[in-house]
Parts: structure tokens; C-alpha cells; sequence
């Protein structure tokens, strides 16, 4: 099965080739003949790294009208990184095609500098909801025209607090006729806005529970007890070598002393949490996609966006308090077909929790013990 079989056009398709997208991945066979075809709402459960940015970006692209000088779409997103990197792979995809016009907009930026890049001729817009809201206030943007709406990451989304933004958007879109939604999770608030705002008949690609979770990754767990947590994670890194990787922590103060801590002992690491400006956030994954970090230490609201290449593992220093978090930490890992490790730090008390994200993604962990000194 190949991109031409699923009806992508000819243009798109050498786009894709020279970037060397050649098979299409399972989200991407299940959705795209979907959403050629005109005119229909769709829910699909997909995990981060899996296409679904092509899964629904294809389909989206082809549908667009170059000649109308018009914002035609909307794809809304969680964060300043994943509508940046959205906005980027839509370029790309586009090299062979008649010209088309994507802006990225979100906070964090001037929004001056945004209202003047919408002067220009446009026809997709990538926004997080805040930041969409501000420029329809100032009459900066105009979405009246636009046909399909995209909400991706739509549980991301939600847990940032973003649901009385996402209604006020979709209901203030007269002529849209498209709403396509992507979730890794399938919470209660994302099942209210699929209720509300899609159709009854809308198309579903449910992944199954044991399905979500990429296949690529390796589950490991470690048991020690708190004291031991930093000396067993130093020689993990160390059995790593130069392999680059993420570390959560639940709190905002537990990831800068252990980014502290990991400096201390020479490991390039910094922080990301919600304590940094924008600003400071941008310098530290300016710094981490540069590779002149090793690890970055972060939050899990935090991390939201975050897409890297080629990070081999995910540490749990702390683990998280629901399954679609566990979900969305270690999908930043083994992405694009590689294998990655997921491992988590674990007292006794806790295998109890890991037990229970088991039987809710339908995975298996297997137990590693600390190597030596």
C-alpha cells in the first residue's frame, strides 16, 4: 500500500518521496480515503509518532483552493512546539504542489508580528486556542470562510485547560463542514466535545487500549527504594553513553533539583516546567534539539508538544498519576519506526500503580535490575 493507492495526489505524493515517506502507517491507511471523500466529521485515537500530522494533512492540503485567497482550515493545537512543527511538515509536503499557505500562530509571540503575517495571503491557519481567541477579538483573523477545522492532540488540549476555548471556536465557524479530531486518550471531556460539536455519524478509527501505546517501546521498570532513585538513574545514563532521552518528574521543584543534581555530576541537563518564560523555554529546547543536552528534565504539562528525533529512552523518575499521561510521556520516544526504552523508577508501593497502567493499555513491563557501579 502506497500514498497513490490511498488517493494522494501525484505532487504530494514526490513531496513525501523526497522526504522519504514512502509506506504509510496504520493511522494514516485508516484515515486518509476517509477524509477524501468531501464533506465528513471523524474521530481518530492515535498516539504521538504516529502520522497522524500526514493522516490528516494530506487529505487537508488536497482539499485546499490555492486560487482563493481565504483562510480554508484550521488546525488547532496545544502548544507553541507542536503548531510550529505542524505548520513545518505542511510546508514540506508541499514542495511539488501549486503554492500554499500555512501560518502558525500561538502564544508567547508578539502578537503584532502575528496580525502582520496574516495580512498576507493565507489559507491554513495552525493556533493554540488562547492565542486564535486574541486575534478574533482584534478582528486580526478571519475564520467565517473556513470549510475544516482539525483539533489535534484534542486531549492535550484539555488538560491545559482549553475546553471553554475550543466551544467558543467551534461555534463561532458558520461554514465549516469538516471537523476531524485526534486524541491519544479518549477522556470524558473529549467524549463531550465529540457529542457536541461532530456529528452523530462521524467516522471512528478507534485504536484499541493495547494498540495506543506504540509498539516500539520497550516497558521497563526497576524497584529501589526513594534514597536510591538518582545513584540508579546516573548509571542508567551512563550504560546510555552519548544516547539522548527525556526525564519526568510530577512537580515543578522536583525537576530542577534533579536537573541540579544531574549537572553536578556533569550530565549536560536542564529543566522544563511551567515556571520558565517563553523565552527560557525556547532557549532550553533550542539548546536540547541542538544535542548540546543530553537530557532534558521535565513536567508533564510541560513536555506537551515536545517532538524530538531520535531520543532513546523515557526515565519515569517520578511516575504519573493517570495512564494517558504514561501514554503521552513515552511516545516521545521510538518515534519515526525506531525502538526507544521506557523505564520506570519504582518503590514498592508504586508497583501497584504500574500494575494498573498494565491492564489499562494493554502492555507488559519487564522488570530490570540496577547495574552495578
Amino acid at each position: 500500500m502506497d500514498f497513490k493507492e490511498l488517493g494522494i495526489n501525484k505532487n504530494l505524493v514526490k513531496g513525501l518521496t523526497e522526504l522519504n515517506i514512502i509506506t504509510p502507517t496504520d493511522i494514516q491507511v485508516e484515515v486518509i480515503p476517509k477524509l477524501l471523500n468531501s464533506n465528513v466529521d471523524l474521530v481518530g485515537q492515535a498516539q504521538t509518532g504516529t502520522g497522524k500530522t500526514a493522516a490528516y494533512g494530506l487529505p487537508l492540503l488536497q482539499q485546499i483552493e490555492p486560487d482563493k485567497k481565504e483562510i480554508q482550515a484550521l488546525i488547532l493545537c496545544p502548544t507553541r512546539e507542536l503548531g510550529q512543527q505542524v505548520a513545518k511538515q505542511l510546508f514540506r509536503f508541499t514542495k511539488y504542489t501549486d503554492k500554499i499557505f500555512t501560518e502558525a500562530v500561538y502564544g508567547g509571540e508578539q502578537i503584532d508580528k502575528q496580525i502582520n503575517a496574516l495580512k498576507r495571503p493565507t489559507h491554513i491557519v495552525v493556533a493554540t486556542p488562547g492565542r486564535l481567541l486574541d486575534l478574533i477579538r482584534r478582528k486580526a483573523v478571519d475564520i467565517r470562510k473556513v470549510k475544516t477545522v482539525v483539533l489535534d492532540e484534542a486531549d492535550e488540549m484539555l488538560s491545559m485547560g482549553f475546553k471553554k476555548e475550543l466551544d467558543e471556536i467551534l461555534n463561532s465557524l458558520p461554514n465549516v463542514v469538516n471537523k476531524w479530531l485526534f486524541s491519544a486518550t479518549m477522556p470524558h471531556g473529549i467524549r463531550q466535545i465529540v457529542n457536541q460539536h461532530l456529528s452523530p455519524d462521524a467516522f471512528r478509527i478507534e485504536i484499541s487500549g493495547r494498540n495506543v501505546v506504540n509498539k516500539n517501546i520497550e516497558h521497563q521498570y526497576l524497584i529501589c527504594d526513594e534514597n536510591d532513585k538518582l545513584q540508579i538513574l546516573l548509571q542508567f545514563l551512563k550504560s546510555q553513553n552519548k544516547n539522548r532521552g527525556l526525564i519526568f518528574c510530577k512537580t515543578k521543584s522536583a525537576t530542577t533539583q534533579l536537573a541540579k543534581q544531574l549537572k553536578a555530576k556533569n550530565i549536560p541537563t536542564d529543566a522544563i516546567n511551567g515556571d520558565l518564560l517563553q523565552k527560557e523555554r525556547d532557549k532550553v529546547m533550542r539548546a536540547f534539539k541542538n544535542e548540546n543536552l543530553q537530557v532534558l528534565v521535565a513536567t508533564d504539562l510541560a513536555a506537551r508538544g515536545i517532538d524530538v528525533e531520535g531520543l532513546a529512552y523515557v526515565v519515569h523518575f517520578q511516575l504519573p498519576d493517570k495512564e494517558e499521561y504514561y501514554t503521552h510521556r513515552s511516545g516521545r520516544t521510538a518515534r519515526a519506526g525506531k525502538e526507544g526504552i521506557s523505564l520506570c523508577l519504582v518503590t514498592t508501593p508504586e508497583m501497584k500503580q504500574l500494575r494498573y497502567f498494565e491492564k489499562a493499555l494493554g502492555i507488559g513491563f519487564n522488570q530490570v535490575k540496577p547495574l552495578r557501579a
